[in-house]
């Protein structure tokens, strides 16, 4: 395998661990399905940089031509477009070659929902979660940030403390392909990040004091990257949800990225406002959380509305013949 093909897959299945929380199973298949397709590209003399539209439409009738069963392709194809958004939102392209290619009748799977109850519970845990009062702090600021702006996990960790000076009720966000939005904080974001602030100021007060140097991420850590990694925060708001009595397996960075759009559309937000704040580069991306909102309007229409009743629907017949 290329080392470039290498980069682009590892990378790719490290952020669906970290960001999706993907399980080993799934990531396993993910690196099969696109090693695949690496073989096919480089019998074309293409690979994953170069590979068109009918290149993946090439290989979706090699697989069907082998008798590969329609889950089979249809996963495939998944792993593909996956692959080829991630590749785009990290600028590695500019275009997604996969985005239009329908699957082989496989229907669009909806984001997990997280009620407004269930993310007061995660910041309610973040707030008493932690070793030291520096951890209960920085973990508030997380959950805060992340819920108050949507941001992409990869975005929050590594916010540069630059970033955060200044004007407290904007944010400023280098989202993917070096594009910079401007995102407003709530009242409770902007508490948990000047105590954040605070904390980080009197860390670096302290370093320079020991003549050690100081992070210029808010989120610092002494690995590698010099920031917290996706994968701990993955852990971390996991952590948040068995102390909060959410279910765990309802709960990923990226779920509560769904849960900002999704809480601002109940509330009234305009689509184009939220696809601005998402870093959305086109508002049909946006547009899944409308199908989100009147599926869960639905459900609660047929939970709680007494005529979803058949027992009181008959009951309400019988009223009204009476008062006929």
């Amino acid at each position: 395998m290329q080392t470039q093909t290498f980069h682009w897959i590892s990378s790719f299945l490290e952020a669906q661990a970290a960001e999706l929380g993907a399980a080993t199973n799934t990531l396993l298949a993910y690196g099969r399905d696109l090693k695949d397709f690496d073989v096919f590209l480089s019998r074309r003399g293409s690979d994953f940089m170069q590979a068109a539209k009918a290149d993946v439409e090439a290989y979706l009738v090699h697989c069907d031509a082998q008798g590969l069963a329609k889950s089979t392709r249809a996963r495939r194809l998944s792993a593909i477009k996956q692959l080829y958004r991630f590749a785009f939102e990290e600028g590695l392209r500019t275009d997604n070659p996969a985005i239009q290619i329908a699957g082989p009748g496989q229907d669009k799977r909806l984001p997990k929902i997280l009620s407004e109850a269930e993310v007061d519970a995660l910041l309610e845990a973040a707030r008493a979660s932690g070793r030291s009062q520096a951890d209960q702090t920085r973990n508030t600021c997380l959950m805060e940030l992340l819920y108050a702006t949507g941001m992409r996990v990869s975005e929050l960790v590594g916010l540069p403390i630059s970033a955060t000076r200044g004007d407290p009720r904007l944010l400023l966000i280098m989202g993917k392909g070096g594009k910079e939005r401007m995102v407003p904080l709530s009242p409770p974001a902007r508490t948990a990040l000047t105590e954040w602030l605070l904390m980080r100021d009197k860390q670096d007060e302290a370093a320079q004091a020991k003549r050690l140097p100081v992070s210029r991420h808010l989120f610092p850590s002494r690995g590698a990257s010099g920031h917290l990694t996706r994968h701990r925060f993955y852990l971390l708001i996991k952590e948040f949800a068995v102390a909060g009595g959410v279910d765990p397996a309802k709960v990923t960075p990226h779920t509560l990225r769904h849960a900002f759009a999704t809480h601002l559309l109940a509330h009234g937000a305009d689509l184009r406002a939220i696809q601005t704040m998402l870093g959305h580069a086109d508002v049909a991306t946006t547009e899944i959380y409308t199908h989100v909102l009147e599926e869960r309007l639905s459900e609660l229409v047929l939970e709680h509305h007494p005529l979803a009743k058949e027992g009181k629907r008959k009951s309400a017949g019988r009223i009204s013949s009476d008062g006929q």
